[in-house]
Order: C-alpha cells, then sequence, then structure tokens
C-alpha cells in the first residue's frame, strides 16, 4: 500500500501521513542527486544492519545525515541559499561522502 503525497504549493515541502517533510533541492544536477541517494541508501541500511555495535550505528547515522544535508533535506534552508552556496553544500557532502 503505497503514502499518498502531497507537495505544498510553494514546492518546498512534501506531506507524508499527515507530516510535512522538506524536499530535496530541485536544482541538483540528476547525477548528483542519483550519488547522495546512493549514498543514503547506502546509509540507512547499515544503520539497520549495525545494531548493537554503537560506532557502527553513530557512524552511519553521521553517514545520514550527511547525504541528507547534501539533499538539502536537512541543514540550511536551500530556498535560502544562492547558487554557490547549494553548490557549495552538495560538493561538500559528496567530497566525505565519496571514497
Amino acid at each position: 500500500m503505497a503514502r499518498e503525497v502531497e507537495h505544498t504549493d510553494d514546492g518546498r515541502w512534501i506531506v507524508v501521513d499527515g507530516r510535512r517533510w522538506r524536499t530535496a533541492d530541485p536544482a541538483l544536477p540528476a547525477e548528483v542527486r542519483s550519488r547522495l541517494l546512493h549514498h543514503l541508501g547506502v546509509a540507512r541500511s547499515a544503520v539497520r544492519t549495525s545494531r548493537g555495535d554503537d560506532a557502527a550505528v553513530a557512524a552511519a547515522r553521521a553517514r545520514v545525515q550527511l547525504a541528507k544535508t547534501g539533499l538539502g533535506e536537512r541543514g540550511p534552508a536551500w530556498w535560502d541559499q544562492d547558487d554557490d552556496e547549494r553548490r557549495a553544500r552538495w560538493e561538500a557532502a559528496l567530497r566525505e561522502l565519496d571514497p
């Protein structure tokens, strides 16, 4: 059963089950979005599989935070940043996430 997702009129938020979530930065190039989503998925998987190892869970959660920040879903609101700040945000995240 798929959840119903609605978007706010300003495009900054989605609403899932009555809860508002920030959308990813629409200025992200497709290749950058894809890389960040890949890192996010790997990090979320690591959170699930690292239960019982506090250090591994903390490291995986830090990677989730970094990927979501790169996507613009956390940290400073992407709509309050200029183009250079937005690019710097996702480039910094990828520098830390890519091996």
